[in-house]
């Protein structure tokens, strides 16, 4: 992680290894969130044929539930002391998720690739969650808690294609 530095605080909340491994996971889970934003923005602006507005509307809703996450997640960064790091050029050289088409894209396949980079981005923040138990139990409550949320928007995207 190119941002990680000893943090500057008088006051470290984790000794200094600890707080280095959890910001490291934190930075992978920001850079996953801030992509998988922006990549449902793109896939809202360019869905297209049947059932166009619910998607259209649900894509909104995800994306609010995304943003509020990259925001917490980069908050609890700054709150370790350790400078989060969500420059397009980090998120689009270190993200997790495969690339959105440029084009419009037809309901079904918009679905089955948002569902796809959401869970991407769950798996990564699963995985966040089992290496941050040990190290720092505060952050990982915050990936527990932002989880949830995405998984319930999986399951209503999937449901979409059953």
């Amino acid at each position: 992680m190119t941002t990680a530095t000893k943090p500057e605080f008088k006051r470290e909340i984790l000794d200094t290894d600890k707080n280095e491994q959890v910001t490291a996971i934190l930075q992978s889970n920001l850079t996953n969130l801030i992509d998988l934003a922006l990549l449902m923005k793109q896939a809202h602006w360019n869905v297209v044929g049947t059932g166009f507005r619910s998607i259209h509307l649900q894509l909104d809703e995800i994306i609010d539930t995304v943003r509020d996450a990259s925001d917490e997640v980069a908050e609890r960064m700054s709150t370790l002391g350790i400078a989060p790091d969500g420059r397009s050029s980090t998120v689009a050289s270190n993200s997790e998720l495969s690339s959105y088409p440029e084009n419009f894209v037809k309901v079904s396949k918009t679905v089955s690739l948002v569902a796809d980079a959401l869970k991407t981005t769950i798996d990564s923040l699963r995985s966040a969650i089992e290496k941050a138990g040990d190290l720092d139990p505060i952050s990982e409550d915050m990936l527990i808690a932002i989880s949830g949320p995405l998984e319930k928007h999986l399951w209503m995207l999937q449901a979409r294609e059953a």
